[in-house]
């Protein structure tokens, strides 16, 4: 079993006001910001010079980074900020109080996942009242009787301020659990093992993982994935063997191309290991024995540039969903005694222009593959014994659904999960035979809910280029009136072919019982509509996406679907770029914008391969050590494109230890634009002293940093409660 841990992106915890790192409760915080009116932090300037191409760029606030996180100078600076976003959000204390309990009011306290079957056993999570953490539980029953905790997260994370559990992995023999654990947010993971007869943690510690676990079959050997702690790259796969020192650990494979992330995963039947290999733009895959501890990995075949691949095995058969003569991906197969040759491959679903093939799902008899059409994900049930299919239908017009915890061949059902974004998530049970549907579980949001009262679209806006971009809008129907006088919040993402599906959230009902429209704009750069969309919003075709998403916002104006005066914007880590680049192009057109733990200081940071995610990025927005890209990527660069100019009002997050986007991009982003603008609107950036990339840990936490952003939109927008 695995088991990943949710991450909330870019939530963040209460503001650190000293250098001492004190956090106040409300009371302090009340008198505080009561007695005091914080200036804006206007950060020293120490020019620093980069010189490549001929072209000397001048970064006055490069002395931001410490690599360390001590230096006394930024942890002030820092400091000083969240003193600074106290102050000028004081007189929203109360709103985000309000909020907050809102938020946390529609959530189910005591709440259980639904239980998926591996091996013998049904696991499932359990959370209970106040708790943060959930309760990982196990049954030999489908409706829980019977359970044996296998780990509290909640007594793991006594005394962390951050806490997080990934890779869950019980031995064949269900007897042992290996899992990793992260107290600082860098997602630099500890392996664990606990032994699940004796309820006893084994001496089992080991270092600078991954957190991901895959047992061999001979119950005491594991494989794991150990990162560079510099580049935070996982690149090395070690085996090890219980009781023995990790100092003593086989190394079985090094990824030596730092192009390629490394992940490790099992066969549906339990025979084989896969180290899988992936780039932007190529993938594959090395086959381990799972009954030779000895034994070391074969490629499946060799990497090709610009091949992608993944493997599922049924029986002598590998069934390979490839982009091999197919640009939207199709299915293959292939016996495994002449799978390393791929003239021997042969095409069970072929490749088409306009539908992309997501993923397939293989049981005894039967082949489960999704795929896109139109930005729509749908679900076809193929019998293998006579080659008929059935399609699983669902009603809403725009929707999320995906198959999860199907972890054995003989299972006679498919589970899926499903979405709207007027339909809270749900578990099905699909009837492999019959096609039939049972529903297992339905989110409950506690409070005076009613989906009907809500109402969701999907339409469509022509961009400058001529293309058709889709929009994802929902909005409570008695506050919706489509005359232009509707709140509008619009977020975006657009990179690394990431699909930001349609799906429901009970935080946002706050916004939209408030009379906001909500809208997801589908912008090229992910997969929406199929590989080439995604195609078409990289490297030297970047800027499609900035365009896409001021597009998207103007025509929604012009539709009348939300008030051009109070349009607000959002987007997160590649999607936080997203929203550099916007307000650097199209300030005019935003009320407020929230970038979370963005990705601004594009230029700097590709052309440092120390820095994580660096070479790993090459294929995504280019390599700036050659003169096109570097010129391409500084015509668009957040931090590089800062000009004299008014911005809209505007709140940054960040984690001072985040893994992905380290915390200098938008510190020193905010310092420049702080130089820079020419008006009197908010410029707020906000700090969380303990969290990284993925923001506070816990349930509830994170929801203090949603209120806080709501409260942002919502006092700019006139709506005091």
């Amino acid at each position: 079993m695995k088991v990943g841990h949710s991450l909330c992106l870019a939530a963040l915890s209460l503001a650190v006001l000293s250098a001492c790192n004190k956090v106040p409760d409300n009371k302090e915080k009340a008198v505080i910001t009561e007695q005091v009116q914080v200036a804006a932090p206007v950060a020293k300037k120490i020019p620093h010079e980069m010189t490549i191409h001929g072209d000397t760029r001048i970064d006055n606030y490069y002395w931001m980074r410490d690599d360390k996180r001590k230096d006394a100078a930024v942890i002030a600076h820092l400091n000083a900020e969240n003193a600074y976003v106290e102050s000028k959000l004081a007189h929203t204390q109360t709103l985000q109080n309000t909020l907050f309990e809102e938020l946390k009011g529609r959530i189910e306290k005591d709440d259980d996942t639904v239980p998926t079957k591996k091996g013998e056993y049904y696991y499932f999570s359990q959370t209970r009242g106040d708790d943060e953490y959930p309760v990982y539980v196990r049954s030999k029953d489908s409706q829980g009787g019977g359970k044996q905790v296998i780990l509290n997260v909640n007594e793991l994370a006594k005394n962390h301020d951050y806490f997080a559990v990934t890779g869950l992995a019980v031995s064949p023999n269900g007897n042992l659990l290996a899992y990793g654990e992260d107290t600082v947010s860098r997602r630099i993971y500890t392996i664990k093992v606990k032994d699940l007869t004796t309820g006893k943690m084994l001496t089992e510690s080991l270092e600078g993982t991954e957190g991901d676990v895959v047992w061999a079959n001979d119950n005491k050997t594991f494989y794991y994935i150990k990162k560079d702690l510099q580049t935070l790259l996982g690149y090395q796969v070690y085996r090890h063997t219980l009781g023995t020192p990790q100092a003593d650990d086989e190394l079985v494979y090094e990824e030596k191309n730092t192009s390629y992330y490394t992940g490790i995963y099992k066969s549906k039947d339990q025979q084989e290991i896969y180290i899988s290999h992936g780039s932007t733009s190529a993938s594959g895959v090395s086959v381990i024995d799972a009954n030779d501890v000895k034994a070391m990995p074969k490629r499946f075949i060799e990497r090709e540039a610009g091949l992608e691949y993944d493997i599922k095995k049924l029986g002598d058969w590998y069934y390979i969903v490839t982009n091999l003569n197919a640009v939207n991906f199709q299915l293959m197969k292939v016996h495994r005694d002449k799978a390393h040759d791929k003239a021997n491959w042969q095409t069970l679903i072929a490749g088409r222009d306009n539908v992309k093939l997501e993923g397939i799902e293989l049981f005894n008899n039967h082949l489960v593959y999704e795929e896109r059409e139109m930005g729509q994900t749908r679900i076809t049930i193929r019998d293998l014994r006579n080659q008929q299919e059935q399609v699983v239908a669902f009603n809403d017009p725009t929707y999320m659904v995906f198959s999860y915890g199907n972890g054995e061949l003989d299972n006679p059902n498919l589970r899926v999960y499903y979405s709207s974004m007027t339909t809270p998530g749900s578990s099905y049970d699909i009837n492999l035979e019959s096609g039939e549907k049972t529903l297992l579980k339905q989110r409950k949001v506690l409070g005076d809910f009613n989906p009907d009262n809500y109402a969701s679209e999907r339409v469509y806006v022509t961009t400058r280029d001529g293309v058709d971009v889709p929009v994802s809008l929902v909005y409570r129907k008695d506050k919706f009136k489509k005359d232009g006088s509707n709140p509008l919040m619009q977020y975006g993402y657009g990179s690394y072919g990431a699909t930001m599906d349609p799906s429901f959230s009970s935080s946002r009902l706050s916004l939209l019982d408030r009379g906001f429209v909500f809208a997801i704009a589908h912008i090229r750069g992910s997969q929406m509509l199929g590989r080439p969309w995604y195609e078409d919003g990289k490297l030297l075709k970047k800027q499609n996406s900035f365009n896409d998403f001021v597009d998207v916002t103007k025509s929604l104006a012009a539709q009348k679907y939300g008030d051009k005066d109070n349009i607000f914007a959002m987007g997160g880590s590649a999607g936080g770029l997203l929203m550099g680049a916007v307000v650097n192009q199209a300030p005019e057109l935003y009320k407020g914008v929230i970038a979370a733990v963005p990705f601004v200081d594009v230029v700097t940071t590709m052309l440092d391969a120390s820095l994580p995610l660096t070479t790993n990025e090459y294929d995504e927005w280019g390599n700036p050590n050659d003169k096109v890209y570097y010129d391409y990527m500084l015509s668009y660069s957040p931090y590089d494109q800062v000009k004299k100019q008014a911005y809209p009002n505007m709140l940054v997050t960040t984690g001072l230890h985040d893994s992905q986007v380290q915390y200098f991009e938008p510190a020193k982003w905010v310092a420049k634009l702080r130089e820079y603008k020419t008006d009197d609107n908010l410029l707020l950036f906000k700090t969380d002293m303990e969290a990284g990339h993925g923001g506070a840990s816990g349930r509830f936490k994170s929801l203090q940093d949603t209120a806080l952003y709501y409260a942002f939109m919502l006092d700019l927008a006139g709506i005091e409660k």
